[in-house]
């Protein structure tokens, strides 16, 4: 685990904290630790180096479910006997791993005529035979694992794939000293000879001829038989390639960021899979791979392929002079990569197929990776009835509900956009669902059960817990509408509901006005919320346009950061504005609530045009910045998957989970 310096323990963090809410889970990462369950199925991580050493001689006296991140272990198993002085245990391992030619040529080894036969032995029969289960990322893997004669339960589990937000990429160029429109290209991780560094510098050179101003980062630790600075030297590249060294996962992440191109090459390969790789495709960076082993089975829509043949140095090159000419093509590559891996690759779907795979193991019977569901074969029969489609509410019918007062009115039309929005994404109701409104100030509270139809309509707002006001209202038409309004404090009181009450929660401008607890209002939401129920949010947008114009023409960002008069001395006010919110946090706020996201949108608040603020995307172009997401109202949609995962989420409070 963190903060040894290894990708595996990077991986262990990862999957450990979503793996985590689906099996009892126990961490031990330190010689001497003994598990304490004697039935306990142990889960074993293991790489090709020492960091595994204590994980592989575990899983040998402890035999369980082992995880292996390339198809070789000659290098852990010469440090656990090589580097231990123990001769004779390495012979042994050749001799059981190849038989007696492998035998004869550690027997040389021994002699110190010939170095170890780092490919040729792949060291995998001995932890293979004690293995109650393997897991592998790629078909490559699985391949070299049945060759090596393992018969057992094997399940392929996708590499997780990190999906930060896009990072400081600007920051880390500033770092760099570098121009936001300046090519830079990197190279990640340990700073190995078979990472096709030597070629990756020749075809960079070539590069540098037609384009003076690209750059090169070599981010990661320095192979001490590599003599790579001598290398840059030679090549005359002193002034464009700078080496960084080893960094912390912060800086790392950011030094990605930076790049408009990650080179992830190597030759030879073992199936190992890549946690930079993955890394660099969550965050949307163009990356060129390797056309071999696991790197191969990647989609060719999100990344470039490399063959490891006469024409490599060539072809990386091309590559590099496209994605640097064409920046708008290698946005696209890199975009379709990060939707690629937050469908395919994302941490809850390989946590999942752990712990089904595990389950399996556990029980002594099959499994098989979820399949992705086949088209529906036609039938006869009469189809089951299609889910209600989103119903438009006219905007005269929204309008019919304010005329109380010329203020009512006025405020009406100002956001009468607003309405139509939050009506048209919130889930068509039936007679026997209920819905709740939170806030409810009876403005678009009738539409949703004359327009959307759902059978009860409930309302709450903050007061007196324990207090219910009954409400009536008349349209401009002469419809009347009553509904109970529910008094409490949504962040103290429990929401006075039984558990799976209600098909469909909305709260709509109601979180920014929280000022100590949301979450707690994000549990009690869960709670009432039938499983496969809806929560429908609407909020302000602390990352629009008009907020980055306003922090740039010197003035405050907030939708509405004002503080509120009284309407006499010593009266009480409505809350105000507590804390805004981007549209990323509120999606990270869904997931932490139990909750997947069906719909995320930014849009119009009020309907007051600002032609003004356009010119707000000329910067971001510039400096490559996400346009997406940047209207003046966040609209989102959660459903109910299951219980409240973080009562306290890091990224919303201090000292949090």
């Amino acid at each position: 685990m963190p903060p040894a310096k290894s990708g595996i323990a990077d991986y262990s963090a990862a999957l450990v904290e979503a793996l985590g809410r689906y099996v009892d889970l126990t961490v031990f990462d330190q010689p001497g630790e003994t598990p304490g369950e004697a039935d306990a199925l142990g889960l074993y991580q293991i790489g090709n180096n020492g960091f595994h050493a204590y994980v592989y001689e575990e899983a040998l006296r402890r035999p369980g479910v082992v995880v292996l991140h390339e198809s070789n272990l000659h290098h852990l198993i010469t440090d656990l006997t090589i580097c231990r002085q123990d001769w004779d245990g390495y012979v042994r391992e050749c001799a059981f791993d190849g038989g007696p030619a492998a035998r004869a040529f550690a027997e040389r080894v021994r002699r110190l005529e010939v170095g170890p036969d780092y490919e040729g032995i792949p060291m995998l029969k001995r932890i293979l035979g004690a293995s109650r289960g393997v897991i592998v990322h790629s078909e490559a893997v699985a391949n070299d694992v049945r060759a090596a004669g393992y018969t057992g339960p094997l399940a392929k589990i996708p590499h997780g794939a990190w999906l930060p937000a896009m990072g400081d990429r600007m920051g880390f160029r500033t770092r760099l000293g570098l121009h936001e429109t300046t090519p830079l290209i990197g190279i990640f991780g340990f700073l190995k000879p078979y990472k096709r560094i030597a070629e990756s510098l020749r075809a960079f050179r070539r590069l540098v001829r037609v384009r003076p101003d690209a750059r090169l980062v070599l981010v990661g630790e320095p192979h001490p038989e590599f003599p790579l600075a001598a290398l840059i030297r030679s090549l005359g590249l002193d002034e464009q390639v700078r080496m960084l060294g080893y960094t912390p996962i912060a800086d790392f992440n950011g030094y990605i960021a930076a790049c408009d191109v990650i080179l992830n090459l190597r030759f030879p390969t073992v199936g190992e899979s890549s946690g930079t790789l993955l890394r660099s495709l969550g965050m949307g960076r163009a990356v060129v791979v390797s056309n071999i082993g696991s790197f191969a089975e990647f989609p060719d829509s999100i990344c470039l392929k490399v063959p490891v043949d006469a024409t490599e140095e060539d072809t990386i090159y091309e590559y590099l002079n496209l994605l640097v000419n064409r920046p708008d093509w290698a946005r696209e590559m890199g975009a379709r990569a990060r939707a690629w891996v937050e469908t395919e690759c994302n941490w809850d779907l390989c946590a999942r197929q752990y712990a089904g795979f595990l389950e399996a193991v556990a029980e002594g019977r099959p499994w098989a990776p979820p399949a992705a569901p086949a088209a529906a074969e036609p039938k006869e029969e009469t189809p089951a009835p299609a889910p209600p489609a989103a119903v438009t509410v006219a905007p005269e019918y929204i309008q019919s509900w304010m005329a109380e007062t010329e203020e009512a009115r006025q405020y009406g039309e100002i956001h009468l956009s607003r309405f139509q929005k939050t009506l048209a994404i919130t889930p068509p109701g039936t007679a026997e669902d209920r819905i709740l409104e939170m806030g409810a100030y009876l403005q678009i509270t009738p539409a949703l059960r004359s327009q959307l139809g759902y059978g009860e309509v409930r309302g709450c707002y903050y007061g007196p817990a324990g207090q219910v006001d009954h409400r009536t209202v008349t349209s401009s038409t002469g419809e009347v509408f009553s509904c109970d309004v529910d008094l409490f404090d949504a962040e103290k009181d429990p929401f006075p509901y039984p558990d799976e009450h209600f098909s469909t929660v909305l709260c709509c401008e109601l979180i920014e006005h929280l000022p100590t607890d949301p979450m707690h209002m994000m549990a009690e939401v869960n709670r009432i919320l039938k499983p496969g129920g809806h929560f429908v949010l609407t909020t302000p947008n602390i990352a629009s346009l008009r907020a980055l114009r306003a922090i740039l023409d010197g003035y405050h960002p907030g939708f509405f950061p004002a503080y509120i008069k009284p309407a006499q001395p010593g009266a009480e006010v409505e809350a105000r504005h507590a804390r805004e919110y981007t549209a990323k946090e509120i999606y990270h706020l869904l997931l932490d609530s139990g909750f997947s996201v069906e719909l995320l949108e930014t849009g119009e608040f009020r309907d007051i045009p600002r032609p003004e603020d356009q010119w707000i995307y000329h910067l971001l172009d510039r400096y490559l910045l996400p346009k997406e997401l940047r209207g003046d109202g966040i609209y989102a949609v959660g459903r109910k998957t299951g219980p409240l995962l973080k009562r306290y989420p890091a990224w919303l409070y201090e000292g949090g989970e």
